[in-house]
């Protein structure tokens, strides 16, 4: 059984909520657990789901995000669940977060573009998330941000944690080459206080982290485990 946890987003300088990220999760023995292989989760089940989910969610978030690696981004049946699930949410935004993960089956910029192009055409925005690792170097990213609204860096991604001058160092580094394309800028993987400080002494006001609010289920059935 899968289903999709939601994970709040805010603005820590005006101090609300922007959205929720949607994050798939599937039930085992052992409780909710997210997918060993995130390319190994059936593309019905993220259309499906996708699609029940956000019509729970209309009207009750500023933008609703959801994880797509390249392969399932170009995949038709996803394809429609996204315009679909745009359109129950409307007049709020769906954005739609490219992940770094590789994938068995490289997507080429010409395959990828068209579809990036159909989304953003339909109202929806996109996100380049997992900045600077996997395959979202700075270099392969290029040809994506004339069609971004955001990119994100996860902190999660890395082995040094936050205080660490040099991943404060790449932090900053993405920050300014967010601002310097009028790109939003998403912290991700806040988890402390000493972290939300830092962030503040970073001037980074977008973010998100355990320290702000775990995920949490949205349940399609009432039986639903928790």
């Amino acid at each position: 059984m899968y289903r999709y946890f939601i994970q709040p987003e805010l603005n820590k300088m005006t101090q609300s909520l922007i959205g929720y990220e949607l994050l798939i999760k599937i039930h085992t023995d052992q409780g909710w657990r997210p997918p060993e292989c995130f390319a190994k989760v059936p593309v019905r089940e993220i259309a499906d789901r996708l699609v029940e989910t956000t019509a729970k969610l209309v009207l009750k978030v500023g933008s609703v995000s959801v994880n797509l690696n390249r392969v399932q981004m170009v995949n038709p049946l996803i394809c429609e669940a996204l315009i679909k699930s745009q359109h129950q949410l409307r007049p709020l935004k769906l954005n739609v977060e490219l992940t770094e993960q590789p994938t068995h089956i490289k997507i080429s910029d010409e395959q990828l573009l068209p579809v990036i192009k159909k989304f953003t055409d339909r109202g929806m925005e996109v996100c380049i998330d997992d900045v600077g690792t996997g395959e979202n170097s700075m270099t392969a990213i290029q040809p994506l941000l004339p069609y971004a609204s955001e990119i994100k860096f996860a902190l999660q991604n890395f082995d040094a944690d936050f205080q660490d001058p040099e991943i404060q160092a790449l932090v900053v580094k993405w920050r300014d080459f967010a601002a310097e394309r009028h790109l939003r800028f998403i912290l991700e993987g806040i988890e402390n206080e000493a972290d939300d400080q830092l962030a503040d002494a970073l001037d980074i006001g977008v973010r998100q982290g355990y320290y702000y609010g775990k995920p949490h289920l949205v349940k399609l059935n009432k039986d639903d485990p928790e």
